[in-house]
């Protein structure tokens, strides 16, 4: 997500780094000072060699038999994340998603502050959802410009998603989460994460029906 993400780690990691943090995070707060890569691997069901390869790239050397000490841990994986310092961004959709995400406290662990909120419904304009006004698109250029905002959060229907990306680059928006259906087109120099909900589901959806057949054969078996 971040501008500050350190390219010399290999994607896959990057992507595990924010499921190790909510499990360091639950330990220190429950009072653990230390974790070692067996345990973390245990608790996630990853490869503990695998934990161990992403453990080295955040730079923090473990102690045999004592592992790694967590608040450094946090802190070396919220830096390479970029998650240390604090990303403005402006959110274009105020609609069920937009409202949704403008409201969601989460960001702020991952070091995201939604600003500034756009929308082109005459009905919602000067509107407020979670204590921002929601403004009309023809504000956007201007207040990107002012407060120096480089990344944009993406949550309208599928119809406008090119329209609205293509007024968040006109405006100087350098990169785009991008929570529309939608692939956009838009200049190789504009960076794009898209989250697609309906991936996730299918997933999940494919997963759960392989669970139930092997239940079902199991039993299937079972049976005398």
């Amino acid at each position: 997500m971040s501008n500050h993400t350190d390219n010399s780690i290999p994607l896959p990691t990057i992507r595990r780094y924010p499921i190790y943090l909510r499990l360091l995070k639950d330990r220190a707060q429950r009072g653990d000072t230390w974790v070692s890569a067996t345990t973390l691997a245990g608790e996630l069901r990853l490869n503990p060699i695998q934990v161990r390869k992403d453990m080295a790239c955040t730079g923090v050397e473990g102690r045999p038999k004592v592992g790694f000490e967590i608040d450094a841990l946090i802190d070396a994986i919220e830096h390479h994340l970029g998650w240390d310092n604090t990303t403005d961004a402006v959110l274009v959709g105020a609609g069920n998603l937009g409202s949704a995400l403008a409201g969601y406290k989460g960001f702020e662990n991952y070091g995201l502050r939604i600003i500034a909120i756009f929308d082109t419904d005459p009905e919602k304009i000067g509107k407020t959802i979670h204590g921002r006004r929601i403004q009309p698109m023809r504000d956007l250029t201007s207040t990107v410009r002012r407060l120096g905002v480089n990344m944009g959060v993406l949550a309208v229907p599928e119809q406008s998603a090119q329209e609205a990306a293509e007024a968040m680059v006109k405006a100087g928006i350098r990169g785009i989460w991008n929570f529309a259906p939608k692939n956009l087109k838009l200049p190789e120099s504009v960076i794009i994460e898209r989250t697609d909900l309906s991936t996730s589901f299918a997933e999940l959806s494919s997963k759960l029906k392989k669970a139930l057949s092997r239940k079902n054969t199991v039993k299937n078996e079972a049976r005398p």
